[in-house]
């Protein structure tokens, strides 16, 4: 099933309280360009969305992608087409507009192995801006270094990161999981003006690895996202970068 395909859209109530989000891509990756969002509130009723344990399904699956339907108050945006970095954005308002901005979590300590607690803020996050202006329909144009076939390739929509986490998760234990390809077969979405599936995925799976690295660190570099890393000073006096991790952690305050 194709984006286009899915027909839920975000809350459509726009009387319920709301705020305005400025989304870090600036929206320039989807058709709308909506450039900020509405964004609700949380109430008593998400927290069944936040308690939602099921195993089978994703954290993005049974959390983020349902709460994002409760949440996101667009009638021109998707839920489904949202690009990673504005999840992520959304999901640090609705936590800071909850429980505040301050996130604590523990880290070990590089010069004595031993864990401390620490916190950082969430409200002081920069904004990473591509470096690369995109085609008018949000995809890059790169030449490949290795085989020098041209390629359009796109960013990841939460859609996107769904369907692939399902077909990896579809693999039996034991089995060698098809991670690179199948991202790729994803992001490239047209082969020197080719844009057939099959001839993508057939090029996907003999591409130079040169070539992969090129796509994946271009599209890596090039996303607009907050900047979730940040430097800290260990009880030793050693300095410790951490990362911002959107799983379980991320959402312990609503447990």
């Amino acid at each position: 099933m194709e984006t286009n395909d899915i027909v839920n859209y975000g809350q459509t109530d726009f009387n319920l309280p709301h705020d305005v989000l400025e989304l870090p891509s600036g929206g320039i990756f989807y058709k709308s360009k909506k450039k900020s969002v509405k964004i609700g509130y949380l109430t008593a009723s998400d927290e069944n969305i936040l308690l939602n344990n099921d195993s089978r399904k994703s954290i993005k699956e049974a959390i983020v992608l349902p709460l994002l339907r409760n949440k996101l108050y667009e009638r021109e945006l998707r839920p489904e087409e949202l690009l990673e970095g504005d999840v992520e954005s959304i999901l640090i308002f609705l936590r800071n507009t909850s429980f505040g901005p301050e996130y604590k979590l523990s880290v070990e300590d590089p010069k004595t192995g031993k864990q401390f607690e620490t916190s950082i803020m969430l409200d002081r996050m920069n904004i990473v801006q591509s470096k690369e202006k995109p085609n008018d329909d949000g995809t890059f144009t790169l030449t490949l270094p290795f085989s020098k076939n041209t390629v359009k390739v796109k960013f990841l929509s939460l859609y996107d990161t769904i369907e692939i986490d399902k077909i990896l998760d579809s693999y039996p234990a034991g089995r060698v999981t098809p991670t690179v390809t199948t991202r790729l077969n994803r992001m490239v979405v047209e082969l020197n003006g080719n844009p057939d599936r099959n001839d993508i995925s057939t090029f996907c799976e003999n591409m130079p690895i040169g070539d992969s690295k090129h796509i994946r660190n271009f599209l890596r570099d090039n996303e607009p996202r907050l900047d979730l890393k940040k430097e800290i000073v260990a009880p030793s006096g050693e300095k410790v970068t951490v990362s911002l991790a959107f799983g379980v952690e991320f959402f312990r305050p609503f447990f």
